[in-house]
């Protein structure tokens, strides 16, 4: 039996998580065997059927994790906590407390945003928030883009480079796990280390 199980709405989703979980100390976890699988309706499918799907690997797998974007996800709930809590409703009928879903709000490329350093090292571009202000994009109150997605691509779109899964997991993949601050990473972490202690 696997140690894990996970979910995702995309491969750019599969891929960032793969560059965090390639690096388990820095997660504060010990080394775990896990597989992925990709809804082919992407947000609103794992939304809807996500539970479902995950309720056939029980017996293969000792967790699970169902990980989507709260934008896309077609939900009439107000936050990510709140579709939060239905899906780990959903989860429980057959996981008990071994599943957990993570919303990302708005999505996953918010992770992206979290260190300078790893995003010049991996882009090659300096000074990228400084850019993308002068391109009026406006910023949260912990300096990231109110709009990752559309700042990335912008970014990608600039330098000439086409919006590839791969550099998703080469920024998960030097980012500072144990210093993000994204409420959804947190829960992730938290519930991984809770799994998975090292």
């Amino acid at each position: 039996m696997k140690d894990l199980i996970l979910l995702v709405a995309d491969k750019n989703m599969q891929f960032a998580l793969q560059g965090a979980l390639s690096r388990p100390q820095a997660l504060g976890i010990r080394e775990i065997e896990y597989q992925f699988r990709q809804h082919s309706e992407r947000d609103g499918g794992v939304r809807t059927t996500g539970p479902a799907m995950l309720a056939l690997e029980r017996q293969r797998f000792r967790h699970a994790l169902l990980i989507m974007d709260f934008e896309g996800s077609g939900t009439d709930a107000t936050d990510a906590v709140t579709l939060e809590n239905r899906l780990d409703h959903q989860l429980t009928q057959t996981w008990g407390d071994s599943a957990k879903a993570i919303v990302i709000e708005p999505e996953l490329d918010i992770w992206m945003w979290g260190s300078d350093n790893a995003l010049q090292l991996v882009l090659g571009k300096p000074g990228i928030r400084s850019w993308l202000r002068e391109q009026d994009f406006r910023f949260t109150p912990t300096n990231k883009p109110e709009r990752p997605k559309e700042a990335l691509e912008k970014v990608l779109s600039e330098l000439g480079r086409p919006r590839s899964s791969s550099i998703y997991e080469k920024i998960a993949g030097r980012i500072s796990l144990k210093s993000c601050i994204d409420p959804a990473f947190l829960r992730l972490r938290k519930i991984l280390v809770q799994w998975f202690a090292a």
